[in-house]
């Protein structure tokens, strides 16, 4: 319409609010409805038309034909409550105070008020109408209806926080409080998590959001194990070490991850034995870019190291992490050195260790992904055994005092050229501490972390977000599982205790078995299980068969005679070993093996080098089988 049509109805409205609140006054007044013309009631006409000559003239004076209503707001109405408090005023004196004959003098008051209503609730109307408020309630009423678990402080500023989200509506608190039981908080209902079954079917609730980031994780797991079989989706916030000062945000929501449901309380860190390697001294990361590289850092700057250098071949995973680590800066006095280089580049490490004389080396690079490894086998082994070696005799070459391997639960009897040539790093830093070596070498064994490259979990998640199948090697496979800050930690702290060729093995608490993971993060993420007995369900697990050089079960020891040490999570393990001599003439005949790519002799002589070592798989190595390819038509023509 335009714009001068919009104002006539407007001003048309305004004038029908004038005769119908002094036809109400009226009846407030008499009880009774009157004529609003006709002998003998024609008085209600004299009303009208003061009214009309008062209020209209005043109305456009004021801009109420200016205004447009689907964006009027606070300042709007102010104007409508000047306005008609002027117009009563001159109303009163009119009718009340002068007085009109056959016209009440009490509707020189009553109607002033009426109208005050009457336009104050057209404006309300015509901006929740015209702005699309209406819109925005239909929306909330349509979005996914959710109960916060935990009625203390987090719960209800995450409550005040999404009382305007638009991902998700709060309907009701729970709470394992039975006194909280039946009230109500800010609006919202608490009810008992034994009432979980029935909300979900009376209100419709979809999600559930744990805000109890002070609970235990064993609680927290207890709490998420009850939940399991009503099928609602969980989400957390992190716990209060992780959670900033200040109002709980939506963006602090995260889905859950297996951390959740391991069950283990994380142990506090000793101090004295973060900062013993680190405070005040040049710290060396290789594979600064990767998972556990990149948190080692994090952590290492938190100690206050003088510098700290960042080495990593991926110029893209250096550059990442040295953005990050740059932006804490201002809380730590440390220099950041980025440096591109391959551990296998002896003259470059070297170069590098004669010039900052690094005090400390935590060696993080590695290729750790098993089917790739095992695809690519010379290049596994050059980097992860070679690459180690080299690193470590330039290491103490130039007096570093302390060297800690980052190794792995793969490197127990493997069955993979990954763990094979890890195992083999690990044995080549035992010669050499034990050919009296002044860096003490030392090696940290540990299972997965949680998050890093190639994690089950991230996949699944993606999996699940897809509508599936989830993809699984075997139903029985089973892994031991840690947090990638909790590794880091212990690392650091295993190197401090280290005096030299020694095996530490982190505790890593119970197996967990994939498959039951998988269940769990199916039936957490709202939805339920396909398989045989529920054809119905929403997302099915596929079994794909184990990959090449795949064990069912990982283990930390070779042997059975862990020792504890001053740390309830950190063991030390005693491993044979060959001595470095004897090590040093059969690593000459194995990196000619690995010059001429011949990969069967590598493998011979790596079951030779490494004691338990038992391929489960014939040579898979890309390279190998396209030139075994091209050569087949040769050999038959022959």
């Amino acid at each position: 319409m335009p714009r001068l049509a919009k104002r006539m109805v407007v001003l048309a409205v305004d004038a029908t609010l004038c005769v119908l609140t002094v036809w109400l006054a009226y009846y407030l007044r008499l009880g009774e409805w009157v004529k609003m013309s006709g002998d003998p009631y024609w008085q209600p006409v004299w009303a009208v038309a003061a009214a009309l000559a008062i209020a209209l003239p005043l109305f456009v004076v004021n801009g109420f034909y200016r205004a447009i209503f689907r964006y009027s707001g606070l300042s709007a109405m102010v104007t409508v409550i000047k306005a008609i408090s002027i117009y009563a005023l001159i109303y009163a004196a009119l009718i009340t105070a002068i007085g009109i004959p056959g016209v009440p003098r009490t509707i020189g008051l009553i109607q002033p008020m009426l109208l005050l209503l009457g336009v104050g609730t057209s404006r309300a109307l015509a901006g929740f109408w015209l702005g699309g408020l209406y819109k925005n309630q239909l929306k909330m009423a349509a979005l996914p209806r959710v109960l916060i678990y935990g009625a203390g402080n987090a719960g209800r500023q995450l409550a005040a926080a999404m009382s305007n989200s638009h991902e998700m509506r709060v309907v009701g608190f729970m709470d394992d409080d039975d006194r909280l039981h039946g009230h109500v908080l800010n609006g919202l209902s608490i009810y008992s998590p034994t009432d979980l079954p029935s909300l979900v079917n009376t209100l419709q609730v979809s999600t559930v959001l744990l805000a109890m980031p002070s609970a235990s994780r064993h609680r927290r797991n207890e709490i998420i194990e009850e939940m399991r079989p009503v099928h609602v989706m969980v989400r957390t916030l992190p716990s209060v070490s992780e959670l900033a000062q200040g109002k709980v945000n939506i963006s602090d929501l995260r889905e859950l991850d297996i951390d959740d449901l391991l069950g283990r309380e994380p142990v506090s860190p000793n101090h004295i034995l973060l900062g013993k390697n680190i405070t005040g001294k040049v710290v060396l990361v290789t594979g600064a870019g990767g998972s556990i590289g990149s948190e080692l850092c994090r952590q290492i700057l938190k100690v206050e190291p003088a510098s700290l250098l960042l080495i990593d071949q991926s110029e893209f995973a250096l550059y990442e992490v040295h953005q990050e680590l740059s932006a804490r800066l201002p809380e730590s006095e440390a220099r950041l050195v980025p440096l591109l280089a391959s551990v296998r580049d002896e003259e470059r490490m070297r170069e590098i260790m004669s010039a900052w004389k690094p005090d400390t080396v935590y060696h993080a690079a590695a290729y750790k992904h098993v089917p790739l490894v095992e695809h690519n086998p010379l290049e596994g082994i050059r980097n992860n055994a070679i690459g180690t070696i080299t690193v470590a005799q330039v290491a103490a070459e130039m007096g570093v005092a302390d060297f800690v391997l980052i190794s792995t639960d793969k490197a127990v009897r493997p069955t993979n050229i990954m763990g094979a040539s890890k195992r083999l790093a690990e044995m080549a830093l035992q010669a050499l501490a034990d050919k009296g070596a002044r860096t003490r070498f030392s090696m940290v064994r540990f299972g997965n972390v949680l998050g890093s490259s190639g994690s089950v979990v991230p996949k699944f998640r993606q999996q699940v977000r897809d509508g599936g199948p989830i993809t699984l090697t075997h139903p029985d496979i089973t892994r031991y599982f840690m947090t990638i800050p909790e590794a880091a930690q212990l690392v650091i702290q295993a190197g401090a205790m280290a005096k030299g060729g020694d095996v530490f093995v982190l505790d890593m608490g119970e197996p967990v078995k994939i498959m039951d993971l998988a269940t769990r993060m199916i039936e957490l993420s709202g939805l339920t299980l396909k398989d045989d007995e529920h054809p119905e369900g929403d997302i099915a697990i596929q079994i794909t068969g184990l990959r090449p050089g795949e064990k069912l079960f990982e283990e930390l020891l070779i042997g059975d005679n862990p020792k504890p040490t001053s740390h309830p999570l950190i063991m030390k393990a005693h491993e044979e070993f060959i001595p470095w001599d004897a090590l040093q003439l059969q690593l000459k005949t194995f990196k000619a093996a690995l010059d001429d790519n011949d990969v069967g002799r590598m493998k011979a002589m790596l079951a030779q080098l490494v004691a338990g070592y038992a391929s489960n798989s014939d040579i898979v190595d890309w390279v190998f089988l396209e030139q075994e390819a091209d050569a087949t038509p040769l050999k038959q023509a022959v």
